[in-house]
């Protein structure tokens, strides 16, 4: 196998070893490339069919290509689409773009508690209808045990601290320092009743593997990530009051994979262009700690 059919290997036996582990299973899709290519493993991994809901948490902010492209595809491939939304918090308005709070208060009430209360059952679920095309209260309210996450370790510090399978309590809270060993390729799948396990079949990919895996398989992507004759693109996509694009005339995923091997973004961080990854003092990670992705 060359390098990006081991990864792809990997990453498909961690998917179904959780699936076949873990019960009442869901995973989390941002819209972005990694949790895309995400889901096109989960597709392989289950030949075509992805047997658990997606959950997607919609802070309202999103750029309205990403919800566009979400629906596209979900009713495409049929998934089970599960939205999260922090209602109460963006009624109060507090949030970053009402100036209320700061950035990663904001990231906090929106996308962190949004998705404990979808995870556990306690919050807003909205269910997307295949017949009318439109998003419904879903009656389930039993709590998700495991949830499958697109991170990556290169992505950002916390991440790095990750295991394939971690372990958090029933608050979604992780502690760095009780996770499991993962040696040779075994993994810890028996945990503790109330435990919240994530699942990280991508943790070992980079960027550019990532971008040429989205070439090879030719994985749909939202159009945000290439030029589309502006000489701007997004590397990383986020709400929009904190997210900006980069200078990139990159049209195709082969172009950005040559930018990142040979140009003008070599050893140049994803995230560089996330204005809350700017101002992180330590606070990503503890994000991370109380349940953020």
């Amino acid at each position: 196998m060359d390098h990006l059919e081991r990864l792809e290997n990997r990453s498909i036996h961690l998917l179904r070893e959780a699936y076949s582990c873990i019960p009442n299973l869901a995973m989390l899709w941002s819209i972005g490339k990694d949790s895309t290519a995400l889901l096109h493993l989960a597709r392989k991994a289950f030949f075509g069919h992805v047997p658990f809901p997606l959950i997607h948490i919609d802070t309202n902010y999103k750029i309205p290509e990403m919800t566009a492209y979400r629906d596209r595809l979900a009713l495409e491939w049929k998934l089970t689409m599960i939205v999260g939304r922090n209602d109460a918090a963006l009624a109060q308005k507090r949030t970053f773009p009402d100036g209320a709070v700061d950035r990663i208060t904001c990231c906090r009430l929106l996308k962190t508690q949004a998705l404990k209360d979808v995870l556990s059952g306690q919050g807003l679920r909205l269910k997307l209808n295949h017949s009318t095309g439109g998003y419904e209260p879903d009656p389930s309210r039993e709590p998700y045990t495991g949830v499958i996450a697109g991170i990556r370790a290169d992505e950002e510090g916390s991440r790095s601290k990750e295991r394939y399978f971690s372990p958090r309590d029933t608050e979604s809270r992780w502690d760095l320092g009780d996770q499991p060993p993962e040696f040779w390729d075994q993994y810890k799948t028996d945990f503790a009743p109330g435990t919240h396990v994530r699942i990280h079949p991508l943790l070992d990919w980079r960027e550019v593997d990532v971008w040429e895996y989205i070439d090879r398989e030719a994985v749909p992507t939202v159009s945000l990530y290439y030029d589309q004759g502006e000489g701007r693109r997004y590397r990383s996509l986020g709400c929009h009051p904190c997210t900006s694009p980069v200078e990139s005339t990159a049209r195709t995923p082969k172009e950005i994979v040559a930018e990142l091997r040979t140009g003008k973004f070599k050893d140049i961080a994803e995230r560089s262009g996330r204005a809350q990854d700017l101002e992180d003092r330590g606070t990503l990670e503890e994000l991370r700690r109380d349940g953020y992705m």
